[in-house]
């Protein structure tokens, strides 16, 4: 396979002349045709060395296109939700190049960002903001006098969000100049009404209808005969558009456009166009097809989402080499082993069912999984009922994802003492998404919370003993924080299961003198590292596997604050707020002296990069903890030194 890192790629007649959105504005729509699909198989080249989310962007190179065509980037405003629609928008704007190093250390997002392109206008990574961004957007170009105009681009999966709702509910009232774009990617059109839409289309979009439906209206004045006919006309339309769901958009207030065909460059164009010179609320709904114009991601739109690796020519993907089992499949292998064992046992997830491994349970036991869309805050207080009814819910959410649902984990689940599991997936640093789907702050959010706990477990078959105990744990929320990616290999499937009580750590090293005190798959790395430090100097530290952030082992830490000099804190999280924290705070009250050294995340943004880069940036590598145990050794002998000196 050619080297596209080494810039060894394609040449494109058109894509190649491309620097920035004014270079294609006098592209025939031959040449248009081209580009778009010239983009896709550049999109295809990268992502098949240097992986991402291609499925969506495939989808929409047409509609970002267009709306680069028809807008005056970047003065016009294209808010985006999520961003893995994104890829032709970058690449279109200067970022072709820059797109060879996406979502790698030191490159560019594999999401919009504003520190990263004027073209960027609003930064994303999680769903259903973009209309509220960009209600924020019209509204701040009408009280300044500006006359830019505003884009909000939403995919029916994000449009299940709650602040979606909220945002277009807000649009509809304001009356505000701003156009929402609904990004269907779930169905294509139907044939049988396809007559029937583009009628609608033509007679909605065209300008002379509307400057004339403008004046009827400023006619009829705002008394009761314009009310009635307003119904009426709204009445006799919701039933035209009913299949497609316009009635919906438009009694919030929104004016209802489409369904058109996203793929088709020429229904984009001419349809951005007319919608451009209308004001006001308006909706356009647009159906693409999502891994459109690859075959393999057409035929399985799930896992061609974020394929990784894979051979351009043939779409085979690349297998793992690791023969380890991941995080997710333990957790849905677990999930429906005590399932099969427990009928009040049931499963939910906002939208991240294979993601998360839940998939197994739904396979097997469809009636007892719910996938309850892109709900997070929904997904909690859903579990805190279904709890309070007498099941036992396991909900599991993406860490990064699960903050959204603070409110209703404190105020559901926790003030109320349902016995609510949360499994967050994806905690620590999950790699190539970068900031905005980092896991590192639930444990210091949720370690505010009273009665909840907090578990971190150190490998496979501790993540499975510890959905044990939380299946047995009756008084509040019980939540178990694993990262992305593979464990440690353990044996956890013949292994049968055992009760971690609820604040209890273990020992897994003894030394002397500094102390390791480590949660999650940091307590390996640890021991990794004291190994190496014992086989060449033959002294050893201490390691010790912390298991609950909350509650924490207080007579555990006690005795190593009374047994060692120092102590040194491993977690992949933030360090304020999380495990270091939690330490430090009990050793001060209990009046000890032992200082407490913190490794984890620091107090700032770590960007993306591959897992193991921005854990060595973070000191969270067994290397990196060997040298951070090496340096309090050191210190310690030049401070018993200088004792003996004195």
């Amino acid at each position: 396979m050619r080297s596209i890192m080494d810039n060894n790629h394609t040449t494109y007649s058109l894509l190649d002349q491309v620097e920035k959105p004014q270079d294609i504005k006098n592209f025939s729509m031959d040449e248009l045709r081209t580009l778009c699909s010239e983009i896709r198989n550049y999109m295809i080249e990268c992502c098949s060395v240097n992986p991402g989310h291609l499925g969506s962007s495939l989808g929409a190179v047409e509609l970002m296109v267009g709306l680069h065509y028809v807008y005056n980037t970047p003065q016009d405003k294209l808010v985006f939700d999520v961003g893995h629609q994104a890829y032709a928008h970058k690449i279109i704007t200067g970022r072709k190049e820059a797109f060879l190093r996406n979502r790698m250390k030191d490159g560019i997002s594999g999401f919009p960002k504003r520190s990263e392109s004027e073209y960027d206008a609003f930064g994303a990574g999680h769903s259903s903001t973009s209309i509220s961004a960009a209600l924020g957007f019209a509204e701040a170009a009408k009280q300044q006098g500006q006359s830019y105009k505003t884009v909000a681009l939403i995919g029916d999966g994000s449009l299940t969000g709650g602040l979606a709702y909220e945002g277009l509910n807000n649009a509809g009232v304001s009356k505000t100049d701003m156009l929402v774009i609904l990004n269907d990617n779930n169905i294509s059109i139907d044939k049988n009404i396809g007559g029937v839409h583009e009628y609608l289309l033509k007679i909605t979009t065209n300008p002379k209808y509307n400057r004339a439906k403008k004046r009827v209206w400023d006619g009829l004045g705002d008394g009761w005969f314009r009310n009635t006919v307003q119904k009426f006309v709204g009445t006799f339309k919701s039933h035209l558009v009913r299949n497609s769901g316009g009635h919906l958009f438009q009694a919030m207030g929104l004016r209802y456009f489409g369904p058109i065909d996203g793929n088709d460059i020429e229904q984009v164009v001419e349809t951005l166009r007319k919608l451009k010179e209308l004001d006001g609320p308006r909706l356009l709904h647009v159906m693409t097809k999502k891994g459109k114009g690859y075959a393999p991601a057409e035929a399985d739109q799930t896992t061609w989402h974020a394929p990784g690796i894979f051979d351009p020519e043939t779409g085979e993907r690349q297998k793992s080499k690791n023969g380890s089992s991941r995080y997710q499949d333990v957790f849905g292998e677990v999930l429906l082993d005590l399932a099969r064992k427990n009928d009040k046992v049931v499963g939910i997830t906002p939208a991240m069912a294979s993601g998360c491994g839940m998939n197994i349970l739904a396979r097997e036991m469809p009636e007892r999984f719910y996938d309850v869309g892109i709900e997070e805050e929904h997904a909690v207080t859903f579990a805190a009922g279904l709890a309070a009814g007498g099941m036992k819910p396991f909900c599991n959410i993406y860490s990064s994802f699960s903050h959204r649902a603070f409110d209703q984990i404190f105020h559901d689940v926790a003030l109320q003492g349902l016995p609510v599991v949360l499994c967050l997936d994806r905690s620590g640093l999950v790699g190539e998404d970068g900031a905005t789907h980092h896991g590192c702050y639930d444990m210091a959010v949720y370690r505010t919370i009273p009665g909840a706990v907090i578990a971190a477990p150190k490998d496979e078959t501790e993540l499975k003993n510890l959905m044990h105990t939380a299946l047995e744990y009756k008084e509040g929320p019980f939540i178990i924080r694993y990262p992305r990616g593979y464990g440690e290999g353990t044996d956890w499937k013949t292994s049968g299961y055992l009760t971690l009580e609820p604040g209890k750590g273990e020992t897994l090293v003894e030394g002397s003198e500094i102390a390791v005190i480590a949660a999650g798959p940091f307590a390996h790395r640890a021991v990794e590292a004291a190994e190496k430090i014992r086989k060449e100097t033959g002294w050893t530290p201490s390691i010790y596997n912390i298991r609950y952030i909350k509650p924490l082992d207080t007579d555990l830490v006690a005795k190593i604050a009374a047994g060692h000099k120092r102590i040194i804190t491993i977690e992949d999280g933030c360090i304020m707020g999380g495990l270091h924290s939690a330490v430090s705070e009990f050793i001060t009250s209990a009046g000890l002296l032992t200082p407490v050294k913190a490794t984890g995340i620091p107090d700032r943004y770590i960007s993306q990069g591959t897992q193991e880069e921005l854990r060595k940036e973070c000191g969270l590598t067994a290397e990196e903890i060997y040298r951070t145990i090496a340096e309090e050794k050191e210190f310690l002998c030049k401070k018993d030194k200088k004792v003996l000196e004195n």
